[in-house]
């Protein structure tokens, strides 16, 4: 498993469903249609989705704060 950082390239919006693929092994596309079908459901998923967009790092900051 790779590490939570938002990527610079291969995103739509924010890296996030990108970022969480890459961690699980499955393709970005898979994991935006779990998204917008959990949007079906109620609950906070846009809510969830801003929040882990303001915490995952990106790529570039992750990068430079690495030991």
């Amino acid at each position: 498993m790779s590490r939570l950082a938002r990527p610079t390239h291969g995103r739509m919006i924010g890296g996030v469903c990108a970022a969480l693929a890459r961690r699980f092994g499955t393709s970005a596309g898979t994991m935006r249609v779990i998204f917008l079908v959990s949007c079906l459901l109620p609950g906070p998923q846009f809510l969830l989705y801003l929040a882990l967009w303001i915490l995952f790092p990106s790529e570039e900051k992750a990068a430079r704060t690495a030991w």
